[in-house]
């Protein structure tokens, strides 16, 4: 046959027919879309933009393309040269019916087209590069209608090359069109992205990768089965040359078809039923049951790190089917993932997901770094096991509530003093062993919250429905200070007494006071406040009074700052002033007169001490009341 390509005869394919073609095309360079009717799939958004500004005709002068490697950028961008260059008989303008070969398209989609300059922006860096093209932009193109500039990751350029790049950019020549492709969008200047319309290429769903992997091997007339062609959308994330790439390997694998256990083998899988019957040991907390089913998987050829993600994944699945019902109509799923994910999903409690999910996610680390995989696994699987028979934080709270004094609103609250006579009586013998097992939570210097153990020696009871003021220690059990501090006037004053006159600065301006006893203070903070003052104040409260001080943020909203009190009590003084018959006189007298400052005089007993001293001067007579100056 004449438009074959010849067979070589020293060493022809064996067992291959005549009348096919010696060079294999993998599938994904096979089925490559040529035209926005293929790139439908997973980029719907995209080609209606494109489609409503061709047909509007309004086409801009460059493009940015982003998204994951595989989803179609570089075949996005062909597409898109061709269509703006699509010429034929009948139609000689832009489109994006792109259904019949256009005098341009085939070379366009082959990378050949004179017209249609494709740059790899990690091999040509630099600014030499970027000039090549500044100084080619200024002829006409030879043949086509535009002349377009492909530049794939073009993150990779440097920063001279953006530079050099963005005159042009901003006001290219009409028969100039640039189209930009990165992985990388975050790392592109703003100053660029801002001249380019931006399409976001979105993850294929893997129901779409189902979809059209079973189109292209139908085909293909490859046999296979639904379920194995699952296993490769998931493993594909999103991207369908990496996708098509795995359907090829399994083919090869397979021996001409595409079926489960053959998937399953080459990616080192599990059996999604066994990972179902995993999740379901580890959440009874049967440790001996969930290492035994993990054995199996092993010894079946599972990799031990895949098993504990496709654990997570099921995690993320059961979760997401409490709030989501509608998830398990996805069609990458199988059928028990859809029925005993639902079963799970409506017996077990959000927390307990909750704490799977955490738990896998630093247990997966521990087994791909480890030089024992397989153990490592195993000792991640042992701590769900343990963990499904641990109370819920809820839970262990009620637990604690009970033991320390019955059921909320059940006893007396008690009060700060040491509690209610009925709870220092009856319940005085369970408060005293719950203080000594149970931590106390308490705030850190920087509003965290940190647990201590309460010493023996100053034991506090622990009551059901405290109050958050309840809660601090009682006065009775903490030393009195060196100097009494029982305002934030007093820890102004006991920093100016210490020398740090910044510290002063810190808390006459920022701080709030909301609650204050020997060893607590609860303030709030202004947005500006500085993040570490509250530290250093605890720090220096300690040294200075000579006892542990828990400095702590509250969301009220707390007295007024020293500042704002001292700035509200002059703009009073000036406003009393101001009523004054004397002092409106005087301002009514000598126009553009204004209060600045108004200050008490003594008091009467320091005026009558100072009246002699006064007779003798000029001034005349001491009146008590206000100076104005």
């Amino acid at each position: 046959m004449s438009d074959e390509a010849p067979i070589s005869s020293a060493n022809p394919p064996p067992h291959s027919p005549v009348d096919k073609p010696a060079a294999y095309r993998v599938l994904a360079r096979k089925y490559r879309p040529k035209d926005f009717s293929d790139l439908m799939v997973g980029q719907e958004p995209m080609v209606r933009t494109l489609t409503n500004a061709f047909e509007t005709g309004r086409i801009a002068q460059a493009y940015m393309l982003t998204g994951v490697r595989g989803v179609g950028k570089t075949t996005t961008a062909r597409i898109l040269a061709r269509a703006l260059n699509y010429k034929t008989a009948e139609i000689d303008r832009p489109t994006i019916d792109l259904r019949v070969l256009g005098e341009h398209c085939q070379a366009i989609m082959d990378g050949r087209h004179v017209d249609v300059i494709e740059m790899d922006a990690a091999s040509h860096t630099g600014i030499d590069d970027i000039r090549e093209i500044i100084e080619q932009v200024r002829y006409r193109p030879v043949s086509a209608r535009y002349k377009v500039y492909i530049i794939d990751e073009v993150h990779m350029l440097s920063t001279q090359a953006f530079n050099g790049l963005l005159k042009t950019l901003e006001e290219p020549p009409e028969h100039v069109k640039f189209i930009f492709a990165t992985t990388e969008i975050r790392k592109v200047p703003i100053t660029v992205l801002s001249r380019c319309q931006r399409f976001d290429l979105r993850r294929i769903s893997a129901s779409d990768l189902v979809g059209l992997f079973s189109t292209i091997l139908s085909k293909e007339a490859v046999a296979f089965e639904p379920e194995a062609l699952a296993m490769v959308a998931r493993a594909a994330e999103g991207s369908a040359r990496d996708g098509l790439s795995l359907v090829d390997q399994a083919i090869a694998h397979g021996g001409g078809a595409v079926q489960v256990e053959t998937v399953r083998s080459m990616l080192g899988l599990a059996d999604r039923a066994r990972i179902v019957d995993l999740f379901e040991h580890i959440i009874k907390g049967d440790a001996a049951a969930a290492l035994r089913e993990f054995g199996a998987q092993y010894e079946a050829g599972a990799n031990p790190t895949v098993v504990l993600t496709d654990l997570a994944d099921f995690t993320h699945l059961v979760t997401r089917m409490k709030y989501v019902p509608e998830a398990a109509n996805d069609q990458s799923l199988s059928e028990i993932e859809r029925t005993r994910g639902a079963e799970f999903a409506g017996s077990i409690a959000v927390t307990t997901l909750s704490r799977i999910w955490q738990m896998l996610l630093k247990g997966i680390p521990e087994a791909e770094s480890s030089a024992r995989p397989a153990g490592a696994a195993e000792m991640v699987l042992i701590r769900l096991a343990h963990a499904a028979h641990l109370p819920s934080p809820e839970e262990a709270a009620r637990r604690l509530l009970e033991l320390s004094g019955g059921e909320a609103g059940g006893r007396p609250t008690p009060t700060r003093s040491g509690g209610s006579a009925e709870q220092q009586s009856a319940g005085g013998s369970i408060e005293a062993r719950s203080r000594e097992a149970a931590p106390q939570q308490r705030p850190s210097g920087n509003g965290a919250t940190m647990l201590r153990a309460v010493p023996d020696a100053a034991p506090q009871p622990i009551g059901v429905g405290r109050t958050e003021e309840s809660l601090a220690p009682a006065p009775a059990a903490r030393p009195e200070p060196k100097v009494p501090v029982n305002s934030i006037s007093d820890i102004a004053e006991l920093c100016a007494k210490n020398r740090d006159i910044k510290l002063k600065t810190l808390v006459r301006g920022f701080l709030r006071l909301v609650h204050i006893e020997p060893g607590r203070l609860d303030v709030n903070l202004p947005e500006d406040a500085p993040k570490t003052l509250l530290g250093e104040l605890a720090v220096k409260l300690k040294e200075w009074t000579g006892i542990h001080w828990v400095v702590s943020y509250s969301r009220e909203p707390g007295e007024p700052t020293l500042v704002e009190a001292e700035q509200r009590a002059q703009e009073e003084r000036v406003n009393d002033a101001r009523q004054d018959p004397d002092v409106a006189a005087i301002l009514a007298r000598f126009p553009g007169a204004r209060i600045t400052d108004v200050r008490f005089r003594a008091a009467a007993e320091e005026v009558e001490a100072l009246v002699p001293a006064a007779a003798e001067s000029e001034d005349g007579d001491i009146v008590p009341g206000d100076d104005i100056e």
